[in-house]
Order: C-alpha cells, then sequence, then structure tokens
C-alpha cells in the first residue's frame, strides 16, 4: 500500500484576514458547521472507495480557514471518519491549524485526546500594530498564553507561523518578533513574506495606491536574517520559508514538496493522486499530468527545498535522465550556475539561499 497524506478544509474563520487568499470566510452559524461536518464525512466515504484499499494514510492535516473555531466534538466526527474507512499508521502526523484566540484549555486537552499530536498557531507577529495592520484578530498575550497551555496539555509539537515585510514592519519589530518566538522554543517555524494576494483587501489598497509596501531590498534582509538566527538556535532550515529542529519537518507539507500523493476533502481542497490534479468545488479543477507535467512540477516542488532535487532519484522516478529531458533549459540556467545562485554537487541540483531570493526566476525556466 502507498502512503497517502490527506488534507481536510475547514472554511470558517471568526473574520476573514486582510492579506488572506485562501478560500475561506468570517461567521458561520453552528448548524452551517454541523452540515459542512456532514458533508466532509460523506465525502471521507466516497474517497475511502476510490483509494482505501490501495493507501495507507501516514499525515493528516486540518487547516483552514480556522479550524479552531468548530467545536472539538465536530473534530472528533471527522477523525472518527477517516480511522473508519481508512487504514490509518499508528505513527501518524496529525496537525491541526488553529488561532491563538479561539483556542482554550478545553478544545487542546480534546484535541490530546483526539490523538491530534501536531499544533500549527499562527502568530505572524509579536508587534500589535502589525497584528492589528494583518486584521488579526489577536492579540501577542493571547499567543503567549496559548502557547503555554499547549504545553501543558501535552503538545510536544507546535509549529508557529510568521510574517515578515508587513506595511509598517522595521527591522527592530522583526527582530524583536524572531528573538521572542525562538525564545518559546517550538520545534518548527514557519516564515512568510506579505503577498499580496488577488481579491483581498490589501489587493484593493495596492491597486488604489494606498499600500504602504516594504522594498524588495529590506524584505530580502528580513528573510536571510530569520534563516541566520533561526540556524543559530539550533533550528534546520529544510524548505524556502520553513525552519524545523532535527527530525520535526512537517512529514505533510514534505509530500506537497516531494510529489508524493495526497488528498484534499472540503470545499476548494487540492489533490494530486494517481498523477491527477484534481480541486474540489468551487474551485473545481481536474488535470491528467503528462511526463512533461509531472517533471516539471517535480522541479518546482524540488527546487522549494533545501535539500534540492536528487538526480539519480529522478531518473528512477520517471526512466529518463534529468538533463535528458530539460537538456534544452542549460544555456537559461547557466547565468544561475555562474552567480552560485543554482549549484549541482554529488548529483544533486538544488538552489542557494540566495538563490532563493530568485526562486521563481530559475523555476521559470523549466516551465
Amino acid at each position: 500500500m502507498k502512503p497517502l497524506g490527506i488534507y481536510i478544509h475547514i472554511p470558517f474563520c471568526l473574520s476573514k484576514c486582510s492579506y488572506c487568499g485562501f478560500y475561506s470566510r468570517g461567521g458561520a452559524a453552528a448548524a452551517e458547521q454541523e452540515s459542512y461536518i456532514q458533508s466532509l464525512i460523506n465525502d471521507i466515504k466516497m474517497y475511502s472507495s476510490l483509494y482505501g484499499s490501495r493507501y495507507l494514510v501516514d499525515t493528516i492535516f486540518i487547516g483552514g480557514g480556522t479550524p479552531s473555531i468548530l467545536d472539538p466534538g465536530l473534530i472528533g466526527q471527522v477523525l472518527d471518519a477517516l480511522r473508519a474507512h481508512f487504514d490509518i499508521t499508528e505513527d501518524a502526523e496529525i496537525t491541526i491549524e488553529s488561532n491563538p484566540k479561539t483556542l482554550t484549555e478545553e478544545k487542546l486537552r480534546a484535541y490530546r485526546r483526539l490523538e491530534i499530536n501536531r499544533l500549527s498557531i499562527g502568530l505572524q507577529s509579536f508587534d500589535e500594530n502589525c497584528l492589528r495592520r494583518l486584521g488579526r484578530i489577536h492579540t501577542a498575550q493571547d499567543f503567549a498564553d496559548n502557547f503555554q497551555m499547549a504545553r501543558t496539555c501535552g503538545f510536544d509539537n507546535i509549529n508557529v507561523d510568521l510574517m515578515f515585510a508587513i506595511p509598517g514592519h522595521t527591522m527592530e519589530i522583526w527582530e524583536d518578533t524572531l528573538g521572542r518566538a525562538i525564545d518559546l522554543a517550538p520545534e518548527h517555524i514557519s516564515f512568510y513574506s506579505l503577498q499580496i494576494e488577488e481579491g483581498t483587501p490589501f489587493y484593493d489598497m495596492f491597486m488604489a495606491g494606498e499600500f504602504d509596501q516594504i522594498p524588495d531590498d529590506v524584505d530580502r534582509e528580513m528573510y536571510h536574517i530569520a534563516i541566520r538566527r533561526f540556524k543559530e538556535a539550533g533550528y534546520e532550515h529544510y524548505e524556502i520559508s520553513n525552519c524545523a529542529k532535527p527530525g520535526r519537518q512537517c512529514r505533510h507539507n514534505l509530500k506537497y514538496w516531494s510529489m508524493e500523493d495526497y488528498l484534499g476533502i472540503g470545499s476548494g481542497a487540492s489533490s494530486y493522486v494517481d498523477g491527477i490534479r484534481f480541486t474540489q468545488p468551487p474551485l473545481s479543477f481536474f488535470h491528467e499530468n503528462g511526463l512533461a507535467d509531472d517533471t516539471a512540477e517535480f522541479v518546482f516542488t524540488g527546487l522549494r527545498k533545501t535539500s534540492g532535487i536528487n538526480l539519480d532519484a529522478f531518473k528512477e522516478r520517471y526512466g529518463k535522465a534529468f538533463w535528458n529531458i530539460f537538456a534544452d533549459r542549460r544555456s537559461a540556467l547557466s547565468q544561475y550556475f555562474e552567480s552560485g545562485q543554482l549549484v549541482e554537487e554529488d548529483g544533486i541540483l538544488r538552489l542557494t539561499e540566495e538563490g532563493f531570493d530568485i526562486s521563481n526566476a530559475i523555476m521559470a525556466v523549466f516551465v
């Protein structure tokens, strides 16, 4: 049986943040939440008839939205359905995303009883002004209280989300957030540069010329400072925007970056199973990958990892040598090899830290 990751999408939030481009919305009555969970359970049953006999589930990720706004009993119904209809490994990584304003000791203890063993908390910043600009509903103290509460309730695998290049952000504010996050010693830290997504309030402000955007050079300086600080604190930088203590990389997200099979269940959730990409309504999409699609996507995802692409593994997977398939791209890549932003060493093709700054340009060569 092949390994499979399952992503469960909960589209509800207390309120939608100003930067959020994910499929989610603020507010939902209890009856609507219960109806949605029943729909999820029906989908779980349906997908189990397609994949249940061929796959062994080793990661589950409950994301959103803000899954932690739900009553834990509803989360329990989803996990019960997954366990009833799929084979799940005893050591499966089971993650739930959360917002500090929605966590309570009761919920955290319930998650542990449900055998959720990884908690992801969206902090973004320790600066109150930055939190308000982002439209976050929590304070820095809310986060600090929830983090310690999670430790007390037995969570020993916690991710913290951080964001930089926020309007009004300064290097002093960013360094303070980095230091305070590191002092808490979470097992995993995700750190993202603010992106302007179409359909968000920030996008409307940007188009109206009202958005105070951080200069690119400052954005990149913030990024490199974060990597340096995390490494000094014993974290491994294993993906463009993710660091972890040794052995604590997010196993579920590594499936995305390694072109492994994952099944998305819920409104707008995306999947990649048996070489087919599909997305559930209302973001309906279906595409059966050919060799060109798969190899290009393998490059896009693989170069996100600091470990890069193992060229022998590529040949074993696709039956052709990497540079046979991409022979016509070498000349376009030569400038990046010469600058040291892209390197090939000991059968590994990877971006350097400087290469991550222009990763989109390098990856575009493989389109």
